[in-house]
């Protein structure tokens, strides 16, 4: 399975919901806490190509996007194929 990371934020309604669709699938990810700001906000922020909102969700070399984004790739059946490759 790929490497799953999330960037997050404290209280982040919108990031409570991918960590949970997340542990729902049993999928095991890295999460880096934005909340403070700092070198990992601004790694996520080149990551991203200067996306500032949270979450953004990375599976693999591949960019998710956010929550809305997981959401529909879960719904999709997109996020199956993403964590199924190797």
């Amino acid at each position: 399975m790929p490497r799953v990371e999330i960037y997050t934020k404290a209280f982040c309604p919108y990031c409570s919901r991918a960590l949970s669709l997340l542990k729902g699938r049993g999928v095991p990810y890295d999460e880096h806490d934005v909340t403070m700001g700092g070198s990992l906000k601004a790694e996520m922020v080149e990551r991203t190509s200067g996306r500032l909102t949270v979450p953004q969700i990375f599976i693999g070399d591949a960019h998710i996007g956010g929550c809305d984004d997981l959401v529909d790739a879960e719904r999709t059946g997109k996020l199956d194929r993403l964590l199924s490759a190797a």
